[in-house]
C-alpha cells in the first residue's frame, strides 16, 4: 500500500469538494447564516440532528455557539443545542416512538418559533432527520439542511439547502464542518460585537 499516494489524493479530493463547494454554496451559507443571526436576534435557538458523524458535527457546531469559536473573540454564548447527545431520551424515543422519532419528538418538546432547526444528513435521505424538519415546519420554525449528493428528500423540505456537492461521506461531511465553522463565525461577528 502506497500511504502517502492515499493521502495526497484524499487531500486532493478533498480540495477539488471545497472548490465546488465555494463556486456552488456561497449563496445557500449566505442565506443559511442570515436564518441563524435571525433567529437568535429573536432569542431563539440553533437546534441540531444528524447521525453517525452528522451527530458528532450537530454537538460540534453547538459548542462552538455556547462557548466559541475563536479563542481571541471573547463574547457572550449563543444558544446551540444538539439534540444528539441525552442517551436517555434517545434510547427512550428509540424504545418507545421508534428511531424514526427521536429528533422529532425533542422538536416537539423544546423547539419555538424563533429557533432554527439545522438538519444535517449527508444523503438527504435520514428518516429521523426528515421527521424533526416535518416537526419543525410544523411548530414554526426555520430549518437549514446541511446536505450531500443531489440533496435528496430533504432538499425540498429545509427552507434553506446546502447541498456539498459530492457522493463521497468523508468529503460531505469535511465540508459540512467546514461551514459549520463559517455560520458560527458570522453569528459570533453579528451578534457579538
Amino acid at each position: 500500500m502506497d500511504f502517502r499516494q492515499t493521502i495526497t489524493d484524499h487531500l486532493q479530493e478533498s480540495l477539488t469538494v471545497k472548490q465546488k463547494v465555494l463556486s456552488q454554496c456561497v449563496e445557500a451559507i449566505e442565506a443559511a447564516a442570515r436564518c441563524w443571526v435571525q433567529g437568535l436576534q429573536a432569542g431563539g435557538k440553533i437546534l441540531f440532528c444528524g447521525n453517525g458523524g452528522s451527530a458528532a458535527d450537530a454537538q460540534h457546531m453547538a459548542a462552538e455557539l455556547v462557548v466559541r469559536l475563536r479563542h481571541h473573540f471573547n463574547r457572550r454564548p449563543l444558544a446551540g443545542l444538539a439534540l444528539t447527545v441525552d442517551s436517555s431520551i434517545l434510547t427512550a424515543g428509540g424504545n418507545d416512538l421508534g428511531f424514526e422519532a427521536v429528533f422529532a419528538r425533542q422538536v416537539e418538546a423544546l423547539g419555538r418559533p424563533g429557533d432554527v432547526l439545522t438538519a444535517i444528513s449527508t444523503s438527504g435521505n435520514s428518516a429521523n432527520v426528515i421527521r424533526a424538519v416535518e416537526s419543525a415546519r410544523a411548530k414554526g420554525l426555520k430549518t437549514v439542511g446541511l446536505l450531500g449528493g443531489n440533496g435528496g428528500q430533504l432538499v425540498h423540505l429545509v427552507d434553506v439547502p446546502i447541498v456539498v456537492p459530492s457522493l463521497v461521506t468523508a468529503h460531505i461531511q469535511e465540508c459540512h464542518i467546514t461551514i459549520g465553522h463559517i455560520l458560527c463565525q458570522l453569528a459570533e461577528e453579528a451578534l457579538c460585537r
